[in-house]
Formats: C-alpha cells, sequence, structure tokens
C-alpha cells in the first residue's frame, strides 16, 4: 500500500504549497483512492506536480463535513468524471467553529448523483470499510474544542456524528484513514487496534503536560504504527515522540509504503 500526501498543514518541497487542511492520494492492490480533498484546489496542483493523475481515482472518501478536508470536493468532481464519493449522511449540517465562522460545506453539492451517502457501516469493497462508530460509547471525551453545530437556530458542541473512518484491510494488515478523530483518537484506536493508523489526532489546542503525557503513553501502550498530522499540532507531536516510540509525522509530498 502506497499513501501520498497532497495537502496539509506543512511543506517541505518549495514546489508543493502547504494549506490547512488535508488530502491523501492512497493506492492499494485494487484501489486508487483519494481520502479528503483540503479546503482548495491545491490538492490537485500538488497531484499535478507529483505526477499523480486524479482522473484514474476509483473512489473518493470524505472523512467529515468541514471545509478544510472538503473545500475541494467541487474540482475533484470536475476533474474526474467516475468515481463515487463516500460521504456521511450528516456531513452537510451547519457546523461552525465558535458561533461565526461557518466552517461547513459548499451546500450547493449535497443533490450531486457522484456522492454515496453512508451511515454507520459501509463496505466499499473486500477489504474497504468505512466506520462512522456513532453507537459506540466513547471512553475518553475531551469535548468539542469549541467546535458547534447550529439547529434550530441554537448552537451546540458538534458531536461530530458526520465523521467516519476508513479501515484497509489488505496483506494482513489493518490500516486506518482517519481525518482528525474528533471522536477521540483514543477511542478509536481502543475501537479498531489497527496496525497503522493515519491521520490528525486533534490535539493541537492542548497545552503540553501532564494530560497530553497521560494520552501519549496511553497511545503508546497499542501495537500500532501512527502516521499523524494536520491538526495534531507540531508542538504536540514533537512532546509526544517521547513517549510513542512508533510515531511520525507526515507532510505535503511525503510517500509511506506500508
Amino acid at each position: 500500500m502506497k499513501i501520498t500526501v497532497l495537502t496539509e498543514n506543512i511543506s517541505h518541497f518549495e514546489d508543493l504549497k502547504a494549506e490547512h487542511g488535508l488530502s491523501l492520494y492512497i493506492e492499494t492492490n485494487n484501489k486508487k483512492i483519494l481520502f479528503d480533498m483540503g479546503q482548495t484546489e491545491l490538492f490537485a496542483e500538488n497531484a499535478e506536480k507529483l505526477g499523480i493523475d486524479l482522473s484514474s481515482v476509483d473512489i473518493a472518501v470524505l472523512s467529515h463535513g468541514h471545509y478544510d478536508h472538503g473545500g475541494g470536493m467541487k474540482h475533484f468532481l470536475c476533474v474526474n468524471k467516475e468515481a463515487p464519493v463516500y460521504i456521511n449522511r450528516h456531513a452537510f449540517g451547519d457546523y461552525y467553529n465558535g458561533a461565526e465562522k461557518y466552517i461547513g460545506l459548499d451546500k450547493s453539492l449535497q443533490e450531486s448523483d457522484r456522492l454515496c451517502y453512508t451511515d454507520g457501516f459501509f463496505r466499499i469493497s473486500e477489504g474497504l470499510i468505512l466506520y462512522a462508530c456513532n453507537d459506540i460509547t466513547k471512553e475518553y471525551d475531551l469535548g468539542s474544542f469549541g467546535l458547534n453545530e447550529k439547529k434550530n437556530g441554537v448552537f451546540l458542541p458538534d458531536s461530530f456524528l458526520h465523521e467516519q473512518y476508513l479501515l484497509i484491510e489488505e496483506e494482513g494488515k489493518r490500516v486506518l484513514i482517519s481525518g482528525c478523530s474528533h471522536k477521540g483518537v483514543l477511542n478509536i484506536v481502543k475501537w479498531f487496534y489497527p496496525d497503522v493508523l493515519v491521520g490528525g489526532f486533534h490535539f493541537s489546542k492542548l497545552p503540553i503536560g501532564e494530560t497530553l503525557k497521560g494520552y501519549a503513553e496511553y497511545l503508546g501502550g497499542f501495537d500500532t504504527d501512527y502516521y499523524t498530522c494536520h491538526c495534531t499540532g507540531v508542538e504536540q507531536y514533537e512532546f509526544m515522540k517521547d513517549y510513542i516510540k512508533t510515531l511520525d509525522y507526515i507532510s505535503v509530498g511525503k510517500t509511506l509504503i506500508i
């Protein structure tokens, strides 16, 4: 399996730009997958520079209904004419950072016949399964970090019903792809016990200290290789490296061979 980072907050290549967001190009033995699409068309610009043909993508997956993961969806639907986009049925809700900044998706896209709405559990094909985990009790609840959903004119903490995770089972490995792990990466790793977890931990707003140390030690107790990014926070990543020996950070242009 090969995973190439098209969009992330950081780039170490002069010709590849970065933005706050995430987009991954995944090549399994049988499928070419686009997981998330950043917040702009940048994912496609970087893909072209990396020699990746997005028109040949077989399927696309949107991890959740935030602009920094689905802002490029309209562009993808233009450059790729056939691939279905698997998206949670709650993804077009009214999602906000606080009470002022709308961070949801372009609602004009919700009627597209290219969108395949999922709910809970969805098997795309052999070895490719989407999970929302909305019916599983969370042992650890870190809160919403100021992210809200507007319902009937009232702002409520986002419960992240719109988030889903892609489990890829191939050659004896369980590889879990997560956008931001809003439901709590501590919960997610316990729910799935993956061999590899790729995605953001949503720790960027956590201060460096004993709480983060405890989280890192907990994650380090699993037999999992972690490739984190985006909303984890670089400072938090650097701190956690001392407690998670199998932790690495992915950035724009980086390729993982799993």
